[in-house]
């Protein structure tokens, strides 16, 4: 049986904007109409023939906008909603956080039939009424509202005095109180509650402006569904909350406010931040269940994680375990703490791969279970991880890091089909070599800041707050042969190692002796272009992509063929035009500060790419002109 507009819809949501239930909510079906993309959310008006009201799709019904079920002056079943004043437009918005189509489109806008004072039947007219917070409008309109006065919007302390005061079970309580989920917060809400664990929490710091001096911490909330937001507190309200927030722990919380989020700072996936002044009220939820929230990832693909280099966005990836190395133990610079730290190389249908550097109990916990499994190939889906510029590209855990092995979702099991049918027998590349320039795809390490070596070696101060990184092109124009090209590595670790008193090799860090080590290659280069030259630091993965063999192999090659046959080998890598992303910092010697600059990542010419790159750099050369 087909669906119909509800009599009186908007009438009963204007009297009830802040329902306590959506279970108790009658038949809601609404027209939608005039409906416009808003970013991820969309607009619309939402008509029940004889008034309308404003209304806002929120972002998660997007996929009901984009699959078709939800068009244009289609009905659909309102199943939960909140109210919004827009006093600075003296006007209501109506959130709709739930909603389902319930009917096709309509040929046109629905108007109601209404009974005149004669008994006859009149249609009302086309034109629109627009919902206004003055009464006067409404009485005008032959619409009665029940006064808001009546409508109670229960704060955080309200709830928990209610809770110990009454000590009601806590489905009773559930029942009465009125918690919004987090995707239905926007700036233009007033009173709202939000209940929420604290899944990561900062430290306090201190900052120092033209307005003066004051501290600030910010926490990452969660809520059952899943959905984070950022919570930031200023000076006082800092003062009063930091201790009272606990890693783990569940609120309520009320009385804040909420802006569009800066992308610059941002660490969670959310439209918009929330501010809490001292005025908030915060309470930790007791004596009634807990919850543990789902989690949601929003995956980056490895062949896509360039452009995240070195930023403060954390990303969610998910792949194939390609390998796991053992545990070693790193020993902070700060505060000469040792942690442990395991790195894992996971591949995904891009038929990229990307080291995942794991730390604490990440590293010795989920991370020895995937060394034990190893051999299934297992797929873990990581949700925040930071995304550095070492070997290219390659990411690391934090403290909020969460791993999921062999997760139960739609990508996990393509990415697993996938892999069993062809993956498993494809040759993969390391995200790091061999760059696509002019593409999402490490644009940003490879391609991006391209500068001459002049603009490097003129500007002396370069690097002295903090490093600087750009791309040159450039090649190798002398080797010297009789430098010390390598050292001597632990085979675990990588560290230096010295020879053991009567046989084998020490490592200082691993705290063992071990019978052999290998070599990795530290040597210096100096690199040409067109507008000068200077000297490279380079390390053991980017000197094995220029010299095209590794150092054990070339040390084997200088003692069974001799030196000639060495120095030939360097020879060839000499006048080859490379792509260098570089990074530059200040480094003292003899009490003297001097550049040093050291490659982060090299990669051949790809003439055509590079001929792409070039066009654009004349088209816009003739721009500026």
């Amino acid at each position: 049986m087909a669906k119909s507009v509800s009599p009186d819809a908007i009438s009963f949501i204007l009297a009830n904007p802040c329902p306590n239930s959506s279970s108790d909510l009658p038949e809601i079906i609404v027209q939608v109409l005039d409906l416009k993309p808003l970013g991820v959310k969309h607009t619309f008006m939402a008509n029940d023939g004889k008034m309308k009201v404003k209304g806002l799709l929120q972002s998660t019904l997007s996929t009901e906008v984009a699959s078709g079920k939800i068009q244009d002056r289609c009905l659909i079943r309102v199943l939960d909603y909140t109210l919004n004043d827009i006093p600075t437009k003296n006007e209501k918005y109506l959130i709709i956080s739930k909603c389902e189509a319930v009917g096709p489109p309509l040929e046109e806008e629905y108007i109601a039939e209404v009974k005149s004072e004669e008994g006859g039947i009149a249609k009302k007219p086309k034109h629109e009424i627009d919902v206004k917070i003055e009464t006067n409008n409404n009485e005008a309109a032959g619409i009665f509202l029940k006064p808001k006065q009546q409508v109670v919007t229960k704060s955080a302390a309200q709830i928990v005095h209610e809770q110990h005061g009454n000590m009601a079970p806590s489905a009773r309580m559930a029942m009465t109180r009125r918690i919004h989920p987090l995707v239905s917060l926007n700036p233009y809400q007033g009173n709202w509650t939000i209940k929420v664990r604290v899944t990561g929490k900062g430290n306090m710091r201190s900052y120092k402006n033209a307005r003066g001096e004051g501290c600030v911490f910010n926490v990452e909330l969660t809520d059952e569904d899943g959905t984070q937001i950022q919570a930031t507190m200023f000076n006082e309200a800092a003062k009063k909350f930091f201790e009272k927030f606990e890693m783990g722990k569940v609120y309520y919380i009320s009385k804040g406010t909420l802006k569009v989020a800066n992308k610059q700072f941002k660490t969670v996936q959310n439209d918009y931040e929330m501010t809490l002044s001292e005025n908030s009220e915060v309470d930790q939820v007791n004596n009634e269940p807990s919850f543990i929230p789902q989690t949601k990832f929003n995956f980056v693909a490895i062949d896509e994680l360039g452009p995240y280099v070195n930023g403060r966005e954390l990303v969610d990836v998910i792949g194939v375990v390609q390998s796991v190395t053992p545990t070693m133990n790193i020993r902070r610079k700060i505060n000469n703490e040792t942690i442990p730290k395991r790195d894992i190389t996971i591949a995904d249908a891009t038929k990229k791969t990307v080291v995942v550097s794991l730390w604490n109990d990440l590293a010795t916990n989920i991370g020895q279970e995937l060394l034990d499994m190893s051999d299934k190939s297992p797929v873990v889906a990581i949700k925040s991880l930071k995304v550095g510029d070492y070997q290219g590209v390659s990411l690391s855990a934090v403290s909020k890091s969460v791993i999921v092995v062999n997760p139960d979702s739609p990508e996990a099991e393509k990415l697993r089909s996938w892999y069993d049918s062809e993956g498993k027998d494809t040759s993969m590349a390391a995200i790091g070599s061999g760059l696509s320039p002019l593409t999402n795809s490490g644009s940003r390490s490879m391609y991006s800041d391209r500068v001459s070596l002049s603009h490097i070696t003129s500007n002396p101060l370069l690097g002295d707050d903090k490093p600087v990184f750009y791309c040159i092109k450039a090649c190798i124009s002398y080797i010297k042969h009789d430098q010390a090209m390598w050292y001597q590595a632990c085979k675990t670790c990588n560290k230096k190692v010295t020879e053991a008193v009567g046989s084998g090799y020490w490592c200082e860090k691993c705290e063992k002796n071990e019978q052999d080590c290998s070599l990795r290659y530290i040597m210096a280069v100096r690199v040409s272009d067109g507008s000068g030259e200077a000297y490279l630091l380079v390390f053991n993965e980017q000197a094995e992509k220029l010299l095209g063999c590794s150092a054990d192999e070339l040390n084997e090659l200088k003692s069974q063929e001799g030196e000639s046959a060495y120095q030939m080998k360097l020879k060839k890598a000499i006048w080859v035009p490379h792509l260098f992303r570089i990074g530059v910092t200040q480094n003292e010697y003899n009490n003297e500060k001097r550049q040093r600059i050291t490659v982060k990542a090299v990669a051949p010419i790809d003439y055509a790419t590079e001929s792409k790159f070039l066009v654009e750099e004349i088209s816009n050369l003739k721009i500026s002109k």
